[in-house]
């Protein structure tokens, strides 16, 4: 009897050995080692060292559209090209919370370039222009000039509305 109770013990001490811990709590962006015009989501902990371990399929919302990515080595790549610079809006969720960053891709020579973009720029900037306006009276016109140029740009290269108040209020979580 009780070598039947050691086995087991000893089963299951080697089972919750291999066991892993499977969840992407953070992730870097770059651009395939094909150099086909995609991304690669690569998983890693909280001081960006990639995370090896992680493999299957895992859920990503990219700009608003939900796409089941392969992990294999940690690495995933995302399915769609991109044609032209442009920002991309990735969201994890699982159990631990949401894990999102905004990208702007930058596309030059058949190379793709991601910046990551702090969530706090895109309250910073409009409310700077705000604030100098207000204080200097002449400055009024140009402010609204610029908000215009800063709407737009985001709007051209993909920055819709509401993925700019979802990426603010995503970074405004992660702070509190």
């Amino acid at each position: 009897m009780r070598r039947i109770y050691l086995l087991i013990l000893l089963l299951v001490m080697c089972v919750s050995g291999f066991a892993q811990n499977a969840d992407i709590n953070n992730f870097i962006v770059k651009e395939s080692l094909l150099k086909n015009s995609k991304l690669a989501i690569i998983a890693a902990d909280s001081l960006d060292i990639p995370i090896e371990k992680i493999n299957g399929t895992y859920t990503f919302s990219v700009s608003g559209f939900t796409q089941p990515i392969k992990f294999n080595g940690g690495v995933g790549v995302l399915p769609l090209q991109l044609e032209r610079s442009a920002f991309v809006y990735i969201k994890h969720q699982n159990d631990t919370g949401t894990h999102s960053k905004l990208l702007y891709v930058h596309k030059k020579d058949g190379t793709l370039t991601p910046y990551v973009i702090n969530s706090m720029w895109l309250i910073l900037f409009p409310a700077l222009i705000i604030f100098l306006a207000f204080a200097f009276r002449k400055f009024i016109i140009a402010a609204v000039i610029i908000l215009l140029i800063f709407i737009y740009f985001n709007h051209s290269n993909g920055l819709n509305l509401s993925t700019f108040f979802e990426t603010i209020f995503d970074g405004l979580k992660r702070m509190f």
